[in-house]
C-alpha cells in the first residue's frame, strides 16, 4: 500500500467520523430542543421525553432543520404559545453548543 492510499483511507475515516459526530450532535440538539419546547407546552417527565423523541424523529422527514422548525412552530402555536422562528433558531443554536459539549464529554 502506498503512502497516498494510507492518506486517502485516513481522510475517509476522518470524514466518516466527523459525519457520525455531527449526526449525534444534531440528534442531541433536537432532543434538547424538544425538551425546551415541552417545557413551554407544560409537559414534564415522561410526556416531555416522549415529545422530545417526536422532535428528533421529525428531523428525518426532510433534509435540513425546516421539518423540526415547522413541527415546533406548529405545536407551540396550537397550544397558544406562538413563538417566532428566530427565537427557536436562537435556542437551537444555543442547544447545539450544549449538545456538542455533552457528546464530546461522552466520547472522552
Amino acid at each position: 500500500m502506498t503512502t497516498f492510499d494510507n492518506r486517502e483511507k485516513a481522510f475517509e475515516a476522518k470524514y466518516e467520523h466527523d459525519q457520525e459526530l455531527q449526526f449525534k450532535v444534531n440528534a442531541r440538539r433536537n432532543k434538547l430542543l424538544g425538551l425546551w419546547a415541552a417545557g413551554l407546552l407544560g409537559k414534564a417527565g415522561a410526556d416531555a421525553d416522549a415529545y422530545a423523541k417526536e422532535v428528533v424523529m421529525a428531523d428525518f422527514e426532510k433534509p435540513g432543520d425546516s421539518d423540526v422548525m415547522h413541527k415546533l412552530m406548529t405545536d407551540l402555536a396550537a397550544a397558544g404559545k406562538t413563538t417566532d422562528e428566530n427565537t427557536i433558531r436562537k435556542e437551537s443554536d444555543r442547544l447545539a453548543d450544549e449538545a456538542k459539549k455533552q457528546i464530546m464529554t461522552e466520547i472522552r
